[in-house]
């Protein structure tokens, strides 16, 4: 009787609530990330970069290069969200928990699949198939699959499960292991630590989007008002900043990178590859701090937000294209490839809206009005 009180309340709220705030974010970091492409791609600096431990000659660098920082986890929670609505959604509707699973299981297979024949062959503009990478699309997708296993459990215990694991990376990445032993790398790239062959390890990046199938039960369900969903949301984020705060001061466990000043850009700034537990937490609460504030403007001043829509409804699509016009025109043609700075990567961000925001229009409505499976899957 329970389940079906729940489906019942969810089924409701599918036709009070549209949940515009969700694209909207997506559509944002989408855009956050199309930026940090667009500087990859025209920025003289990354000639020089090491990605892994970058010095910055100036302040415009610095925040072109960190800007980007809030899109993984903004992917992964957003990703997590959507598959805990989805998941309900469709046992609201009477359809079997095997069926719905499986469908969210092909999702996730199909984006690790597009992460190896698309997107890892479109960074080059597709002039060699470059299968042998797992990077954030195929990590979105793997952490998709397990998140099946756990996604009509509690809240409580998706939460322990999540924080468990974010608590365990850290003593996880002091096994050592040889990365010149294929098998060793790819495991430990895999799931726990950063290389070439993965950046983004699935375990803490999975804990992430379990989060976020949390703070769905809230913003998509037990939080009736965007008064609800902003309060109580900046309540969890502050909580998860203190416990950062507190991590971080205490320059041991869950830091890797050390710092000068309590307030310093260095206190602030810790390694994403991997993904210490103070970044975890720090961009948890960054995350649902943004996606509180497009509650709110959206409440206030919705028009301001339309854009951000537009690329948040197809995200993967916004994603695959962009790379690949960028892959194939900047570095395969060679059109102003790491010739500029700040200001050609951000004329490159123009260009490229202008280019994918009619078309990620055009196919939102293609993908709508499709009953084709690979479409459906975009």
């Amino acid at each position: 009787m329970e389940k079906n009180n729940s489906a019942s309340t969810i089924s409701l709220t599918v036709k009070k609530q549209r949940f515009d705030y969700i694209d909207q974010f997506r559509g944002f970091v989408g855009i956050l990330m199309l930026v940090g492409h667009c500087s990859y791609y025209f920025n003289s600096i990354w000639l020089n970069l090491d990605p892994f431990d970058p010095l910055f000659p100036n302040w415009s660098q610095f925040a072109l290069r960190y800007v980007g920082y809030l899109c993984a986890p903004g992917f992964l929670m957003m990703n997590g969200a959507m598959v805990w609505w989805s998941y309900h959604k469709r046992i609201s509707k009477g359809t079997a928990d095997w069926t719905v699973r499986w469908h969210l299981i092909q999702r996730g297979l199909f984006l690790i699949i597009v992460q190896m024949i698309w997107v890892n062959s479109s960074w080059g503009g597709f002039r060699v198939l470059q299968p042998w990478h797992f990077g954030i699309i195929a990590t979105i997708g793997f952490s998709m699959i397990l998140l099946t296993l756990i996604i009509n459990m509690r809240w409580q215990i998706q939460l322990f499960i999540a924080l468990a694991i974010l608590v365990i990376h850290p003593f996880l990445l002091d096994i050592s292991y040889d990365p010149e032993n294929t098998w060793a790398r790819v495991l430990m790239q895999t799931f726990i630590d950063s290389g070439e062959f993965n950046k983004y390890p699935v375990l803490p990046w999975f804990a992430l989007a379990t989060l976020g199938a949390v703070m769905a039960t809230g913003w998509l369900k037990e939080w009736k008002t965007n008064q609800q969903r902003i309060i109580i949301s900046i309540g969890i984020a502050s909580v998860a900043i203190i416990l950062a705060i507190v991590v971080r001061t205490g320059r041991g466990f869950g830091t890797i990178s050390p710092f000068s000043d309590f307030g310093s850009w260095s206190f602030l700034l810790d390694q994403k590859y991997p993904p210490s537990l103070y970044m975890n937490l720090w961009f948890f609460a960054a995350v649902v701090i943004a996606v509180s504030l497009f509650i709110a403007i959206g409440k206030v001043a919705p028009k301001l937000l339309i854009v951000f829509s537009i690329p948040g409804k197809v995200p993967l699509f916004f994603y695959a294209v962009h790379l690949a016009i960028l892959g194939i025109f900047v570095k395969r043609i060679g059109i102003f490839y790491r010739e500029g700075g700040v200001l050609a990567s951000l004329i490159g961000v123009v260009v490229m809206l202008v280019i994918m925001l009619p078309l990620c229009k055009w196919f939102y409505g293609v993908k709508r009005r499709s009953k084709n499976f690979f479409i459906r899957m975009i």
